[in-house]
């Protein structure tokens, strides 16, 4: 067993983007604003929940955190269209609501890339609720990841 996470088969795609490629209009705010369906591949056996983080490094105001979801079952293999896998929990997001918010970068600021970060986790994160925040997320996730896999999608406001 290693904890190496570049070691790893973990991976995360959608059917409705691919790496490096727009995020279609209708998962942003121009269109439902519902999270696009996510697939989920090579979850280590040792795995015992998942947990997603979905951020714009680009943003003008700084790195901004879209949605939180952690105590995702290991044997999750889809997070379907605006949906959360039963029993995972939302947390606070840079726009302080416990739920997806779609890309939506101002316009004239060009092409902003979007993160989904998938972790395999060692250990469920039930201590946590939805108040918490990123910084929060990743402080409880130190030590615990066993892999972790990025999915980035574009989006341009103009």
């Amino acid at each position: 067993m290693t904890n190496d996470s570049s070691n790893t088969d973990l991976k995360l795609t959608s059917q409705v983007f691919a790496e490096g490629a727009p995020i279609p209009v209708q998962y942003t705010c121009k269109g439902q604003n519902i999270n696009p369906p996510l697939n989920i591949m090579g979850v280590p056996p040792q795995a015992k929940s998942l947990a997603l983080i979905m951020h714009d490094p680009d943003a003008v105001s700084g790195d901004f955190v879209h949605w939180l979801v952690w105590d995702i079952p290991s044997t999750t293999q889809t997070i379907a269209v605006n949906s959360v896998p039963p029993d995972a929990i939302q947390g606070t997001n840079s726009a302080n609501k416990s739920q997806y918010i779609g890309p939506c970068p101002p316009a004239g600021t060009g092409t902003h890339r979007y993160m989904f970060e998938l972790y395999a986790l060692d250990m469920p994160l039930t201590n946590l609720n939805m108040e918490t925040n990123r910084e929060q997320l990743q402080k409880a996730m130190e030590g615990h990841i066993l892999a972790q896999h990025t999915l980035t999608g574009l989006f341009s406001a103009d």
